[in-house]
């Protein structure tokens, strides 16, 4: 027998406690298909229950067990052929070598012994049942058994299961750490508890960068809108304001932009501020803002020759007088709201977007 059986069922007595074998006498053979007039091997369990199985279907079942059974025969006793299986309760046994007849096993088989089972399947290599012991798990995961069950997945090789055990346990972190099992991590399993921890430090780190991505995407989206619609204002004209040589249309709302009555206005209120001011010192923090606005425009603007939207060239010509990194700070900010300009007409209709060019 591989010798590394031995050592994973006592690892498995401390995950989960063992019934006794007094309730392990009869009931197994039961629950197995009716045997061939002579089986030729005995499955023993920690009980002490022998049960009687054939060695061409083990054999075929798991290589594991089939190294066990043509293991040299001077390492038997006598002749009997017994292939041990320990450190489990009896009635997992049985369904283990119940479904290695049948490659069935039973919901209440599951719930009752499924850590077991995962331990058997994984020890002795067979995959379905391993496969259906994880999604049984994995639907009945607690706050109570999560972190039982999640050290059983370090020895057992199931990164699924311990997955979404792990997100268990961020999700209901402060139910979990009341749990006795918790307090017995603490004191015998310190390296998991630190694994847990990380992995609960990278869940809040990579929520707030989602937080931070999403409010930056939504900001560059908002920019490039209002950079259509100086360019929409100054060339077509919309309710209140309009380039030199065409009449505003007042009173009609603008349908193209959501933003496009908030622009209008701090138009408007630029042209007419007495406290207007280009810079960071002081003066109307409204027109220093519609000043950014236009300043970014140029910085995005390709045509600055023919663009009808004020102080465009005046901009793109005029040496500013600022340190290098602010000059750096303006071009990734042009970049990034050029690129929300890319994704937002992709995003678009292919209609809407013949319509927009057209116009």
């Amino acid at each position: 027998m591989d010798p590394r059986l031995y050592d994973f069922a006592s690892s498995l007595d401390e995950l989960a406690a063992s019934k006794s074998s007094a309730g392990c006498t009869r009931p197994f053979r039961s629950s197995l298909p009716d045997p061939d007039p002579d089986p030729d091997v005995h499955v023993l369990t920690s009980g002490g229950l022998r049960i009687p199985a054939h060695s061409s279907v083990l054999a075929s079942a798991s290589t594991v067990l089939e190294n066990a059974i043509l293991r040299p025969r001077k390492l038997r006793r006598r002749s009997e052929r017994v292939v041990p299986i320990l450190g489990v309760p009896c009635g997992a046994v049985s369904a283990f070598v119940g479904f290695l007849y049948s490659s069935r096993c039973r919901e209440e088989q599951l719930e009752k012994y499924g850590i077991h089972l995962l331990a058997l399947s994984h020890v002795y290599m067979v995959p379905q049942l391993k496969h259906r012991c994880i999604k049984s798990l994995g639907r009945r995961l607690t706050e109570e058994n999560v972190v039982d069950i999640l050290q059983l997945t370090r020895l057992c090789d199931a990164p699924d299961l311990y997955l979404m055990c792990m997100k268990l346990v961020y999700t209901n972190f402060k139910s979990v750490e009341k749990t006795e099992a918790w307090k017995f991590l603490q004191d015998h399993d310190p390296w998991l508890e630190l694994q847990i921890l990380q992995f609960i430090d990278e869940a809040e780190m990579r929520k707030k960068n989602i937080k931070r991505n999403k409010e930056e995407r939504s900001l560059y989206q908002q920019l490039s809108e209002a950079m259509d619609c100086l360019q929409h204002i100054f060339s077509e004209g919309c309710a209140i304001v309009g380039p030199l040589d065409v009449e505003p249309t007042k009173g009609e709302s603008c349908l193209n932009f959501a933003t496009c009555q908030g622009v209008q206005l701090l138009i408007k209120h630029f042209a007419k501020c007495d406290k207007r001011a280009n810079n960071d010192n002081g003066g109307c923090p409204r027109c220093k803002r519609m000043w950014q606005l236009l300043r970014l425009h140029s910085s995005i603007c390709d045509q600055a020759d023919y663009c009808r939207v004020p102080l465009c060239r005046q901009f793109k010509l005029k040496p500013h007088q600022e340190k290098r990194r602010e000059e750096t700070r303006w071009k990734l900010l042009a970049k990034k709201v050029r690129s929300a300009q890319v994704m937002s007409s992709l995003s678009h209709p292919k209609r809407k977007r013949a319509e927009r060019s057209f116009c």
